[in-house]
């Protein structure tokens, strides 16, 4: 347990910093090639450990439409979105925002793919949205003259997540994890790279910066490739909830690494808005108890 509870701490530290990452770099590459950078430097470590595990033997029973549409949904898509909106709110206000994840997938699988939802799963989605109220202050000017462009593109993000994590689950059980994961990265750096040319050249000339170089380290190498490794680890030698608790913790390392380099602001209706959103997604995400389980299938 001492080595599943490191790995979730440091998994929490590096999500965490993703959006400290995105901020810096997103004003020199633009959003697309935040994007592919990304998916290149985090390719760097997963073909290394495909390739060392020989799973590339696999590569031609990938169901290629579905690795492609799960790409867009996974990576290419919510990635841009995310760096389109950290050019418009903070770095920490994003995370908070991506921590209603959970609660989408939810509406989404209701929505699309027939899932039944309990009362106290819908009291969650129903808690999780006063979060996002709370955390723009109740201030409906606000919303719509400084920050409707970060939040709603940084909500359609958390949406995207929502519908690729039923896509996978639904349509991707027979591919390995790795798989799934190199693939994916791999289409979306072709998506990207396409998209970035038209959008955002600069992302090929400021590339060669220091501090460039050393950011889109830690967001593609760590954030993109030994973070993928630690999640499934954790899912691995723990189990799904264990590791769906770095939901819970990667927003407030997100808000100390804003704090400490960007200067930015921790407010009361941040703190508060994120333990409604928290609290919300506990209720969603929570299952019956095994005796009450057992006890239904007893009757």
């Amino acid at each position: 347990m001492g080595r599943l509870y490191g790995a979730l701490l440091i998994l929490s530290l590096i999500w965490g910093t993703s959006f400290l990452f995105i901020k810096f770099l997103v004003e020199p590459l633009g959003a697309w090639g935040v994007v592919f950078w990304r998916c290149i430097f985090g390719l760097m470590i997963l073909l290394l450990v495909v390739t060392v595990r020989k799973e590339w033997r696999a590569i031609n029973k990938l169901p290629y439409k579905m690795i492609f549409l799960v790409s867009l949904l996974n990576n290419a898509i919510p990635w841009a979105l995310i760096a389109l909106s950290e050019t418009k709110i903070s770095s920490s206000f994003a995370s908070l925002l991506n921590a209603t994840t959970p609660i989408w997938t939810v509406i989404i699988g209701y929505i699309c793919f027939s899932s039944k939802l309990k009362n106290t799963q819908w009291i969650g989605v129903a808690i999780g949205f006063l979060g996002i109220i709370i955390l723009t202050n109740f201030s409906i000017l606000n919303l719509f003259q400084q920050s409707f462009i970060g939040l709603f593109t940084m909500i359609f993000a958390t949406i995207c997540y929502g519908f690729s994590t039923h896509l996978s689950r639904n349509y991707l059980r027979g591919v390995s994890i790795t798989m799934i994961s190199t693939s994916t990265l791999a289409v979306s750096a072709v998506i990207s790279f396409l998209f970035a040319i038209i959008y955002n050249p600069e992302a090929f000339q400021n590339f060669v910066e220091l501090d460039v170089i050393l950011s889109l380290v830690g967001l593609g190498i760590f954030g993109s490739g030994i973070a993928y490794l630690l999640y499934y680890y954790m899912i691995q030698k723990g189990s799904a909830e264990f590791a769906s608790l770095v939901t819970y913790l990667v927003p407030i390392t997100a808000l100390i690494w804003g704090y400490l380099f960007l200067r930015e602001e921790i407010t009361l209706s941040m703190i508060l808005g994120f333990c409604f959103i928290i609290f919300g997604v506990y209720l969603t995400s929570k299952k019956p108890r095994q005796s009450k389980i057992r006890s239904k299938a007893i009757a």
